[in-house]
């Protein structure tokens, strides 16, 4: 079946058909007022921000899986930095399948985590209380996984070959960042701190 040409994009999953998709309804929040931009799955909000997508697409086109970058970024933007799997259907014009997927994405590299509700059968998914990038770096030993494994092809290659150079520098590479990333992230909290107690 042909895809609908009046489906707005981005608004449904990829791997759905396209031919009973119909536009998600206009968001309620904005006609009560609220500001524009903020997703309020209480009031109906159908899509996230243009602004939020783009973010999205720089995240994807670095290679972060597709529908992950939209969940995170639809979490980024909510009140409270959390909302359930039917909300972020909702926000991102999506499927249950396409949502499971991502949220369990975000759980296993650090970026969300399952909140129950008193009361309800449905659990929220909510960005890290501290900042979850920053912790996420902290706690990611790739860079001395990748310098490692560097080294260790670079001593099977031939001794002064131009293969085993490149394989030495990139170990070196991964080491050095290893090395310079917790200062990095300790002076980007300095940073932050001294925004913030800067008046507006």
């Amino acid at each position: 079946m042909s895809a609908d040409p009046a489906a707005t994009p981005g608004t449904h999953d990829d791997g759905a058909a396209a031919g009973g998709a119909k536009p998600l309804a206009a968001p309620a929040a904005a006609a009560a007022g609220d500001p524009a931009g903020v997703v309020r799955p209480e009031a109906g909000m159908s899509r996230i921000p243009e602004a939020a997508e783009g973010s999205a697409a720089v995240m994807i086109a670095a290679g972060f899986p597709k529908m992950p970058a939209r969940a995170l970024m639809a979490l980024v933007v909510s009140d409270d930095g959390a909302l359930t799997a039917a909300e972020l259907a909702e926000a991102l014009g999506a499927s249950p399948a396409a949502v499971s997927g991502a949220v369990r994405y975000l759980q296993t590299v650090g970026f969300a985590h399952r909140v129950s509700q008193p009361g309800s059968r449905r659990d929220r998914y909510a960005l890290p209380d501290d900042l979850w990038y920053v912790a996420t770096l902290r706690q990611n030993p790739v860079y001395d996984r990748l310098g490692s494994l560097s080294s260790n092809l670079a001593d099977e290659l031939p001794a002064g070959s131009a293969a085993r150079a490149r394989a030495e520098d990139m170990a070196h590479f991964y080491r050095f960042i290893a090395q310079r990333m917790p200062r990095l992230l300790d002076e980007w909290e300095q940073e932050r701190a001294t925004d913030r107690g800067r008046p507006d």
